[in-house]
């Protein structure tokens, strides 16, 4: 009950004052609006550039992206490192052990 006699005395006072005293608030709105204005515009303006530099870092991430065949071309792929590794088992059992690598 108290906090609502205080907030209303508190609103009526307010009213009051900002009446008696426009001219005064008036040339206080002059000397803040101006600052807050170039504080919210370079506010604005960094937040900008920050999401242009996210959005280009995101792009930039996307191009990064490894390459990632399709399942046809994996098995081909499995397919052709097989053939390779039996080739390699291969050439090594044709090799003499104690033999040097032939070098082709």
């Amino acid at each position: 009950m108290v906090a609502l006699i205080g907030g209303i005395a508190a609103l009526v006072l307010g009213l009051i004052g900002l009446f008696g005293w426009w001219a005064e608030f008036v040339w206080l709105l002059k000397g803040i609006i101006p600052p807050i204005l170039i504080l919210a515009g370079a506010l604005a303006a960094y937040l900008g550039s920050e999401e242009l530099k996210d959005k280009r870092r995101a792009e930039m991430e996307a191009a990064r992206e490894p390459f990632a065949p399709t399942s046809d071309e994996a098995d081909k792929y499995k397919r052709e490192v097989a053939e390779l590794k039996a080739k390699l088992a291969a050439m090594e059992s044709e090799q003499a052990p104690g033999e040097a690598p032939k070098s082709e």
